[in-house]
């Protein structure tokens, strides 16, 4: 079983739980949604409203899998100022409520019906997230649910399990967001290499609720508050570029004491680290060169530490400059880069390994896997 984590302040589950009674939502994670004609191929949605980014999903099943049929991004920096006065700013609720506006008028052309529309830390940590998931509803119709910190953890892992390898007995699956990042550490010994994905994806029923029989047992979990956005404000102060990159690793290694596997031997063998997150996309797509984002070469791509240690030292010779100019990082990740790389250099440092997997999907991608398992939609078959 998975320890209980320390509750902080600022995300309890009291206060998640809290905000969704008061919008008139029920935790609904593992609850099928009402389903009339399964061979019907209904549409389901999946959005994330993160504290740097608001993006949705629009799928629809198909075997085992779902096939996208709309999405939707765009960089609303809705925790901009939020660890200074812990309140979302008016200006960032502005734009946030531009974007949702933008996703409910999809929701509403492709007649979605099956959705879960989620908030994440910053609506976790804001003493008036539930004030503007009330302006959210009466100005879009969209309701919102905040989400607790396991369950994000949890559907990114789902996320992530067709990328799980057959070899892979000890598995640490990292989601760096704009907020926080969550870390989960999963034994799948017991589990015979074939099944190693399908043992992933019945985590949707959570942590500790897996069924009987070889499972994927969950060692350790945590969420920590520091995100791209909210690690680049905490040393913002700093000006030199090389000196604030160092602080900011430094002090993100500090938040893992807790995590059981930190203070661990863990064996090099069999060991798999997974990545989701714009920022081990963005440090991917610079290894390979690309001028122009392509997804199907990036997700799944497996990286040294090595690897990763040369481009991190690319953006650090570069300077915020030649960042701001590398059509490889992008205009919406330039600001960010550089706290997300030294999150990522700090696990590197920690669990170094020859294979980090890239993955291009997160938690709206857990979020479809977790509502089509739950009504019961996806065939039979592997994850790919």
């Amino acid at each position: 079983m998975a320890p209980e984590r320390p509750r902080r302040a600022d995300a309890t589950d009291a206060q998640v739980e809290a905000a969704q009674v008061d919008m008139g939502l029920a935790s609904r994670a593992d609850e099928p949604s009402a389903l009339t004609d399964p061979g019907s191929a209904p549409l389901y949605a999946a959005l994330d409203l993160g504290t740097n980014s608001c993006r949705m999903l629009i799928a629809r099943p198909e075997g085992s899998q779902f096939v996208i049929v709309d999405s939707f991004s765009k960089s609303v920096q809705l925790g901009a100022g939020l660890e200074a006065t812990g309140r979302l700013s008016r200006a960032s609720m502005l734009r946030t409520v531009q974007a949702l506006r933008i996703c409910e008028k999809k929701l509403q052309a492709h007649k979605v019906r099956r959705m879960r529309l989620v908030a994440t830390e910053a609506c976790r940590r804001a003493r008036n997230a539930r004030d503007f998931l009330r302006q959210v509803r009466r100005e879009t119709g969209l309701a919102l649910e905040i989400i607790a910190a396991e369950e994000e953890a949890r559907l990114a892992v789902i996320s992530c399990a067709p990328l799980v390898g057959p070899s892979t007995e000890q598995l640490l699956v990292v989601d760096i967001g704009g907020g926080s990042t969550e870390l989960v550490w999963i034994d799948l010994s017991a589990v015979s290499p074939e099944n190693r994905p399908n043992a992933i994806m019945r985590l949707h029923m959570g942590f500790n609720a897996q069924g009987e029989g070889a499972v994927a047992r969950v060692v350790d979990w945590i969420s920590v508050p520091l995100g791209v956005a909210t690690l680049k404000d905490q040393f913002i102060d700093v000006d030199d570029d090389a000196a604030r990159f160092a602080l900011m690793s430094w002090f993100f290694e500090e938040h893992l004491s807790k995590f059981s596997p930190y203070n661990s031997e863990n064996p090099r063998e069999g060991f798999q680290i997974i990545g989701t997150s714009g920022t081990v996309t963005t440090v991917a797509a610079s290894f390979l060169g690309l001028r122009r984002y392509d997804r199907t070469k990036v997700d799944g791509l497996e990286m040294s530490t090595t690897q990763i240690d040369q481009v991190i030292r690319e953006y650090l010779s570069l300077g915020p400059e030649g960042r701001r100019n590398d059509p490889r990082i992008g205009r919406d990740r330039q600001s960010l880069i550089m706290s997300g790389a030294a999150i990522l250099q700090a696990l590197m440092r920690i669990w170094p390994t020859d294979r980090l997997s890239v993955a291009d999907r997160g938690l709206r991608e857990g979020l479809l896997y977790a509502q089509m398992s739950a009504d019961g939609v996806l065939g039979d078959g592997p994850y790919r």
